[in-house]
């Protein structure tokens, strides 16, 4: 794009050959700007602006204020100066227009007048070129962008003036072929000059002149049309007569009049749109493509067709966001006029694959706003369904406002089918139906299922415009079958589940997708109501078939996390109040059953959390009842524990694994009385040193969550007594052996084990933390100094060796890990976090294991660099040099490449 059009020329005339010689302002040395000045100097043109003469017929001339500074004011005092300004212009046209075109100048912001004598002989071009060397020189304001106070409504008013001038002269200059002539001239040349000043403000009248001739043409039209009719059925009462003849040249002259400003409006679109839709500046091409827009809705008659459309898609690939955006709020606004449509039809052939492609817009704004676009199309039926493919998958993008435009889209044209003219009519009130809309929705999820956390996202998307998602009672119905009319595949029912729990979610007013901020969310107190009321309408409709549910899907694994979890979401008070408490403790009593029947983490998780929701929340009998309900999950599970070990000195290891996974979620929440199943577990893992790895690890997790919660116990009261101390220190210390026991690097048949990493992730991570929770730094100069601990320097350095070992775990065999389980706890950012840990909390000494660390800054992608940068951030808080820790850490990597480079 370029500032200015390459040939000036091309849009203004030609200078002519006598030219009048206008009085000069100042002079100037420099030469013509370029071909448009060839024939004029700087001391041709210009002259000091004298204060303007007014005569003393009118209260407006009377006043000191000029034009430009009407202009610059409230705008108030616009309508009336304008009406004043046309009657003087309809008086005395000369000194009225030197006014104007006065006005024009300073607007653009150049002190610049023309001799009133001289007004008719004055060269357009030379005017111009005088004007440009006056930018060239500084001497130009910049009323639009300045910052000042004054200079707020500048725009504004300059845009209000224009409209004004043009209305109030339609019953007589606006036709004279002189006055908007002269002053579209000059606001065209302007136009096209390379100073941006004057382009920004050429542009934002011409354009505005556009709009307003198109206000007076669809008035004149209004009167042609009444004046056709009136002609109409004055022909059939005579065939001739002074009427006849006064409404013939009525008609007459309106349609002149209309062929006049339609010629204005070629003029300025040809002279000014046509060079200032591709300007640099992108704030003209945005105005331009503005205007555009409004002057096709307005008046289709003339500018709704493909030589002008063709610019609104063009400008679809401009490079600036701002102008993208302009073009498709345009052609909404166009799409949104049904009488527009069939004469869109070629132009949204050609251009309808562009507009899906902007949907996938890297500006969020325009995304959105294109796709409420296709949305139009799509209801005019513009769009086979095969086009809509890539629009469907940002249904799981990242910017949420895309997400939520293409939900709003799914729900539309697939759920709602508002689109779809076929659903219309006889079947309008099935089409409406929850049933309908939910059976659709999980068409759906159908392309989803093999992932439950695109689903997630996908009805997260939706949630806002079904209704449907918020009718528990249909969504219940559902489930239990209790609708012949609704079958339910396996795949369905496990989508439905989710979208029950999803949508319980966000109705009581939370996140179901975690947002890219991370920020809490904040409400205000109407929104906390609407949640209320959402949370009572939930456990209403849940209180007597939430145990049906439960137990018909108790063994379903991919279910049962989602449905024992939605208790968390309800108000337990209401089971009291509507007496509903038996129903409670079916619910609790299944829970617990599910607890035992299942051993996967997720399911385990969520009845933990359950159980202990409705412990801390419920009241009164309820919560006694959850309370023992819990302690005898416990005993239950100790005594399982028990069972199962005696079970493992055979070989069978899977009732183990089950049941300390079951052990390890609850301790996850809350201490467990296992003091007596210590020694046992420590004596099973003591004597079989070649059981499961996946074993062994929840054998170490255990036995160190049992030591953390019994180190809280003793901090947290406020009588110690010796057994206690002793007790928890030879607690601490067996966990220590046993930890260091698996330091040594890892065996090639370990390696290729069930679970190669599982393992050694753990011994890292819970040495480290065992290592934070005892550090002397903590004791120091308390009676509990006896449980300081300081880690050995060799054992740091297994440690280490241990955590290097996992960091250098190929990708591949890590993405093959993905699906497992706990996955985000054994990875390798999990262990370095661990070690990073032991550095910032002065656990071990900087100087030690701070440039291994920093080491692997860059080698093992961008999480682990985060984590080293993060670490590097802390220890520059503490330490102001860290020089050393640089130049050791350099000193290892440059021996690892000379490893690497001999091997």
């Amino acid at each position: 794009m370029d500032d200015a059009p390459q040939d000036p020329e091309s849009s203004r005339p030609r200078p002519k050959r006598g030219r009048p010689r206008i009085h000069p302002r100042e002079t100037s040395d420099e030469g013509p700007p370029n071909q448009a000045e060839r024939e004029a100097s700087p001391d041709d043109v210009g002259e000091v602006r004298p204060k303007a003469k007014r005569s003393r017929d009118s209260e407006a001339q009377k006043s000191d204020q000029t034009l430009i500074e009407v202009i610059k004011g409230n705008g108030k005092q616009i309508p009336q100066v304008v009406k004043l300004w046309v009657e003087h212009y309809e008086k005395d046209p000369k000194p009225a227009m030197v006014e104007l075109l006065t006005m024009l100048f300073e607007a653009c912001g150049a002190k610049f007048y023309i001799k009133e004598e001289l007004l008719d002989e004055t060269d357009v071009d030379d005017v111009v070129v005088a004007l440009v060397n006056l930018a060239r020189k500084g001497e130009v304001e910049d009323y639009q962008s300045s910052k000042r106070k004054e200079f707020k409504n500048f725009k504004e008013n300059l845009v209000s003036f224009w409209d004004n001038m043009v209305v109030e002269s339609h019953s007589g200059p606006l036709f004279d072929k002189v006055l908007f002539d002269k002053c579209m001239d000059y606001i065209i040349a302007l136009s096209c000059t390379p100073p941006r000043v004057y382009r920004q403000i050429a542009s934002l009248m011409g354009l505005q002149l556009v709009t307003s001739f198109i206000t007076v043409t669809k008035t004149l039209g209004t009167q042609r049309e009444t004046t056709q009719r009136q002609l109409n059925a004055e022909k059939k009462k005579r065939v001739e007569g002074p009427r006849l003849e006064s409404l013939n040249k009525r008609l007459s002259t309106t349609h002149e009049k209309i062929v006049v400003l339609e010629d204005m409006m070629r003029k300025i679109f040809t002279g000014l749109f046509v060079h200032r839709y591709r300007d640099i500046d992108p704030n003209i091409r945005i105005s331009c493509i503005e205007s555009l827009g409004v002057w096709i809705l307005s008046y289709p008659s003339l500018f709704l067709q493909d030589l002008y459309l063709k610019y609104l898609g063009w400008t679809l690939n401009d490079k600036s966001a701002g102008v993208r955006k302009a073009s498709i709020l345009a052609l909404q606004n166009l799409y949104d006029v049904d009488d527009n449509v069939p004469t869109l039809s070629l132009f949204t052939e050609r251009f309808s694959n562009r507009m899906i492609e902007l949907a996938d817009d890297i500006d969020v704004s325009v995304a959105v706003c294109s796709i409420g676009l296709v949305k139009q199309l799509l209801r005019h039926q513009l769009l086979p369904d095969d086009d809509l493919g890539p629009l469907y998958d940002l249904l799981i993008d990242d910017p949420a406002d895309i997400r939520r435009a293409i939900g709003e889209l799914v729900y539309d044209h697939l759920i709602a089918q508002k689109f779809n003219s076929s659903q219309s009519g006889s079947r309008g009130n099935d089409n409406g139906s929850s049933e309908v809309h939910l059976s659709r929705m999980l068409q759906i999820l159908r392309e989803f299922s093999t992932d439950p956390i695109l689903c997630i996202y996908v009805i997260d998307d939706v949630w806002e415009y079904m209704k449907a998602m918020k009718d528990w009672k249909c969504i219940i119905s559902m489930l239990l079958d209790e609708n012949p009319m609704v079958e339910l595949t396996d795949d369905d029912a496990t989508n439905l589940v989710r979208l029950l729990f999803a949508s319980v979610q966000k109705a009581v007013g939370e996140r179901i997708v975690p947002a890219s901020d991370n920020r809490k969310q904040y409400y205000n107190k109407a929104q906390k109501e609407i949640f209320e009321s959402n949370r009572r309408d939930v456990t209403i409709a849940m209180m007597k078939n939430y145990p049906l549910i439960l137990r018909k899907f108790m063994a379903d694994k991919a279910k049962v996390p989602s449905l024992v979890e939605i208790i968390i979401h309800t108000n337990l008070e209401l089971y009291s109040l509507k007496r509903q408490e038996q129903n409670f403790k079916n619910v609790l009593q299944l829970m617990k059953e599910a607890f035992f029947k299942h051993g996967e983490k997720e399911a385990l998780r969520s009845c933990v959390k359950a159980i202990k929701f409705c412990t801390t929340e419920s009241q009164g009998e309820l919560k006694d009842f959850a309370c023992n309900i819990l302690k005898n999950l416990e005993d239950e599970l100790i005594a399982k524990l028990r069972s199962a070990m005696k079970e493992s000195v055979d070989g069978d290891e899977y009732s183990l694994l089950v049941n300390l996974k079951r052990l390890y979620e609850l301790q996850l929440s809350r201490a467990v009385p296992i003091e007596s199943l210590y020694d046992d577990i420590v004596r099973n893992l003591h004597n079989f040193r070649n059981v499961d790895d996946e074993v062994v690890s929840f054998l170490l997790l255990n036995m160190y969550l049992h030591v953390a919660w019994t180190l809280q116990s003793i901090v947290t009261s406020e009588t110690v007594c010796e057994a206690q101390l002793s007790s928890l220190l030879s607690k601490r210390n067996i966990l220590f052996e046993e930890l260091e026991y698996f330091l040594p690097t890892l065996s090639e048949e370990q390696r290729v084990s069930k679970y190669p990493n599982q393992l050694a992730c753990r011994v890292c991570i819970i040495l480290a933390e065992v290592w934070c929770l005892f550090r002397q730094t903590n004791f120091s100069s308390t009676k509990l100094e006896r449980l300081g601990y300081c880690s050995d320097t060799s054992v740091v350095k297994r440690f280490w060796s241990l955590c290097e070992q996992q960091l250098k775990i190929s990708v591949e065999t890590e993405d093959e890990d993905l699906n497992r389980e706990y996955i985000e706890e054994t990875n390798r950012d999990a262990v370095m976090i661990a070690a990073a840990k032991l550095v910032a909390t002065d656990t071990v000494s900087k100087e030690s294991l701070a440039p291994e660390i920093i080491s692997h800054f860059v080698m093992h992608g961008t999480s682990v660099a985060e984590i080293v940068k993060h670490l590097i951030t802390v220890l520059k808080k503490k330490d102001d040099d860290i020089s050393n820790i640089f130049l050791e850490a350099l000193k290892r990597v440059w021996h690892e490449h000379l490893g690497g480079l001999i091997t």
